[in-house]
């Protein structure tokens, strides 16, 4: 790492010089901000080191260094000794009661969600960071436990409202006793800055990882597309990929990204022929002891044909036959719980289940046919014109606005890792051991699966030949990018390699350059890693990732109502995680099934969440109207400028079952900003019984109030003006309601049923023409995030107003006198205006100008 300038460290030093005293103090078993005392009884083991005092030696930019130098009297870092050395230590950092708190734990090894409460012992373990509301002196604090050295951290609950530090190695032949920065605090009285401050100030002192602002965001961040996980599972194969893609052509919607996931792998069991693909995998679960045998495709997909779809004579694809196989395993599945179940009760005789099972499992081979259960190492598909190669060439040829195509695979290769012996890689089967901090997470058929099985680990030396014997083989075969998967499982087989922050780095500094080298740097979607394992050692590269647990259609816990209160757990985990994902990775909110029950609920929060619109529906299955709300013709979206984040007056609030509290997010657009309201009530987590499960009571309306200052325009330069304007037009999407308010106004009062929404759209307002008419353009009407098709936006002097808008449908804008006349693309066209303000002009898709109109408006 090249040493900072001397240039750069003058100024530094200078900066430091400069800045006034630290904002934390620890004296007398207290830590205090700006003199309020935020924990107690410190113990005496505890120290505070000021950020200021810490020499800096980092590769961030040099203006990134400057703006965390000048904010250092904000945060310093706690550390703690003890006797003797260990590779598992627990602390106190001291204790609170009566104050609120917003913190992020991990419920599953790979997922983490929100939680509220107002002492210490109210932490859920595994808690990846801890905000303190003081209000005594107008801020927040910040606890965000770190790395250091060797060991991670995270907060765990003690007795009698004391906060727990858990630092651990992960391996028991690395041991320590002392630590002087194994927690990072900070100060600040914007939650939203702080955050952004605080992480910034982690990034400079770690080194290990870079922010959002210093990479490069796939452009898939911008579109829509499909995956196809919940339309197929595992029995993904080519015919069904090209007919899912056919029908949002049809429909005249253009995907622009498309995920192949799990499912497409050479794949297989240990026992089984080592040259064979596993046979007759359905569901999520069936797979996840298999490991990888070879880097490319499996036998459904290196048998494609080139061509063989695209003409008169293409084979035809039934579209219930997925279901039917679904169907099938889901049987086999359930007559296996019910099995367990028996076995639970000290039933002895199984003879009747395991009857059951073996006559299901041969209905299911049956329904396969004796295509699926041939060799699978056919010479003759070698050829040019087969296999993944031809498949994505004639993607390209026929789905003419297919620009990315992703397919999946585990951080280790597999869910089993790579199977020793089958590779040129150094793999073997470790065995897997869980940290004692996810003793009192959910359970997880995943980790149940993974340690069952253990992980075929290929040796950390050789971490960046793994990645890229895949990915240059992908990417020759036109694969642009990688969902990458299963990601925590390092920490569970890391004993002999250093401990879990050493394993992942070699890792991560292996997938990292595979990365540069293979897919431009950027193209990979981060899944099941919302540790901080990953946050603070994975992401130097990796700059997208999902900021919440996977769409459930249903709940697989059979939970009957769980079809509608699992998407409001989903909307909490996505929206809360990105307050600390957002600073490092674009937050990704998951796909969704637009046939869903609730796949009007998901579609708002997609409009505005600032991410990517993607699906998962079925072939056939598709509610078209919907995704128009959300997808241009061409495969863009209107997209918010920022990520979605809750509003202030939910920070400390419990949306999901507090039977009070609609869940309200904000976001930005190029020329206003929006809120969205959610009601998520009904579901959540239980301490007690260590799951996410149904609170039936909640699960009815609620009201809420909404006020222009909800918006935090501050967040982006760009916006930060709009901030200040006199008056603002509301839109309310839903409700087609528009009139205008200003920062004086009384908020609005909404009730909001279960499972629904409101999108509220605000502009500033604008005086134009002779008469002083009031205008504000709101967008689209037809879209859900009306204003993000809004491009341009000029004022020309005091009688015109132009614009250039992208989409085809109803331009609405606030105006209080009628214009004298208006025009589209250089020709005269009729508009609609009402006393109300309402003023209305019907744009056309103009696909020769990429769907975008240039309007002028006279007064």
């Amino acid at each position: 790492m090249a040493p900072p300038s001397d240039e750069a460290h003058t100024l530094h030093s200078l900066l430091r010089s400069k800045n006034p005293d630290n904002l934390f103090s620890l004296s007398g078993g207290n830590l205090t901000v700006k003199g309020v005392p935020i924990l107690f009884d410190v113990p005496s083991n505890v120290s505070f080191t000021p950020f200021s005092s810490i020499p800096i030696s980092s590769d961030a930019p040099a203006p990134l260094v400057q703006r965390v130098e000048a904010g250092a009297h904000k945060g310093g870092f706690l550390g703690f000794k003890k006797g003797v050395p260990s590779d598992y230590l627990n602390n106190s950092l001291g204790k609170f009661t009566g104050r609120e708190f917003l913190s992020i734990f991990r419920f599953k090894t790979w997922w983490s969600t929100m939680w509220v409460g107002s002492s210490g012992s109210d932490l859920q373990m595994e808690t990846q960071w801890l905000l303190l509301n003081v209000p005594e002196v107008g801020s927040y604090a910040l606890i965000v436990p770190i790395i250091e050295g060797s060991f991670r951290s995270s907060l765990h609950p003690g007795i009698k409202g004391h906060v727990m530090i858990c630092s651990e190695s992960g391996s028991s032949q690395v041991k320590a006793s002392s630590f002087s920065a194994i927690a990072y605090v900070h100060v600040g009285e914007n939650p939203y800055n702080l955050m952004k401050e605080a992480y910034s100030a982690i990034r400079v002192h770690l080194n290990t990882f870079r922010l959002l602002e210093e990479k490069t965001v796939p452009s898939l961040a911008d579109k829509f597309g499909w995956c196809t996980w919940d339309a197929f599972y595992l029995t993904v194969e080519p015919a069904g990929v090209w007919h899912g893609l056919k029908d949002f052509a049809d429909a005249g919607l253009s995907p622009r990204f498309l995920i192949i996931d799990d499912g497409w792998q050479s794949i297989n069991f240990d026992g089984q022929d080592p040259t064979q693909d596993a046979k007759n995998l359905v569901l999520g679960g069936t797979q996840m002891t298999a490991r990888l045998y070879r880097f490319e495709e499996c036998h459904k997909f290196r048998k494609y044909k080139g061509g063989s779809l695209m003409g008169t004579n293409a084979p035809s694809f039934d579209p219930t036959r997925p279901k039917m196989l679904i169907a099938k395993a889901i049987e086999i599945e359930r007559t296996e719980k019910e099995r367990d179940k028996a076995v639970s009760l000290g039933t002895t005789d199984l003879t009747q289940f395991e009857a059951r099972i073996a006559k299901l499992k041969k209905e299911l081979e049956a329904m396969f046919g004796e295509e699926e259960n041939e060799g699978s190492m056919d010479c003759s598909y070698k050829e040019q014109n087969f296999g993944m190669k031809a498949f994505t060439r004639d993607l390209r040829a026929n789905f003419k606005g297919l620009d990315d195509i992703y397919v999946w695979h585990a951080l280790c290769g597999a869910w089993g890792g790579v199977r020793p012996g089958s590779t040129h890689l150094d793999s073997k089967v470790v065995p897997c051991k869980l940290s004692p901090g996810l003793d009192r997470t959910m359970e997880d058929l995943a980790v149940v699966k993974v340690v069952e099985a253990g992980i075929g680990l290929v040796n950390p030396s050789q971490a960046e030949d793994l990645y890229d014997s895949m990915h240059s083989y992908y990417a020759e075969a036109g694969i642009t990018g990688v969902k990458l998967d299963v990601i925590h499982d390092l920490e569970y087989v890391c004993e002999e390699y250093g401990g879990r922050v050493e394993l992942a780095k070699a890792y991560y500094k292996g997938l990292s350059n595979s990365l540069s080298k293979n897919f431009k740097g950027s193209g990979l979607i981060s899944s099941m890693q919302q540790c901080n394992d990953f946050f603070l050692l994975g992401t130097r590269q990796i700059s997208f990732g999902r900021a919440g647990d996977d769409f459930w259609f249903q709940d697989p816990n059979g939970d009957p109502m769980g079809v509608y209160w699992l998407q409001g757990v989903h909307m909490i985990h996505c929206a809360y995680n990105s307050m600390w994902m957002g600073q490092i990775i674009q937050p990704d909110w998951d796909m969704f099934q637009s046939d869903h029950l609730c796949a009007k609920f998901h579609a708002g929060s997609r409009a505005i969440c600032g991410g990517p619109v993607y699906v998962s529906d079925c072939v056939g299955g598709h509610d078209f109207d919907l995704l128009k709300k959300l997808v241009f013709p061409d495969g863009t979206i209107p997209k918010c400028q920022h990520f979605a984040l809750p509003t202030r007056d939910c920070l400390f609030k419990n949306p999901l079952f507090d039977t009070k509290t609609v869940l309200k997010i904000w976001n930005l657009n190029k020329f206003g900003g929006v809120i969205g309201t959610f009601n998520c009530q009904g579901a959540g987590w239980d301490p007690k019984e260590q799951r996410i499960r149904g609170y039936s009571e909640c699960y009815k309306p609620m009201s809420c109030s909404i006020h222009v200052t909800d918006i935090e325009w501050d967040q982006m330069l760009q916006s930060a003006p709009m901030g200040s304007a006199g008056e603002y037009s509301v839109y309310l999407n839903q409700a087609e309601q528009l009139f205008l308010t200003d920062v004086q106004s009384d908020p609005v009062q909404i009730k909001v049923q279960p499972s629904s929404f409101e999108i509220f759209t605000f502009v500033p307002v604008r005086t134009v023409g002779p008469a002083a008419t009031k205008f504000a353009p709101i967008g689209l009407a037809n879209m859900f995030n009306s204003g993000g098709a809004i491009q341009e936006l000029e004022y020309g002097g005091v009688f015109s107003v132009k614009m250039r808008v992208k989409g085809g449908g109803k331009l609405l804008a606030y105006s209080s006198g009628a214009p004298r006349c208006c025009s589209v693309n250089g020709g005269d066209v009729a508009f609609s205006w009402s006393p109300d303000g309402k003023l209305t002009v019907d744009l056309p898709w103009v696909e020769e100008a990429g769907g975008t109109s240039d309007i002028t408006l006279y007064f």
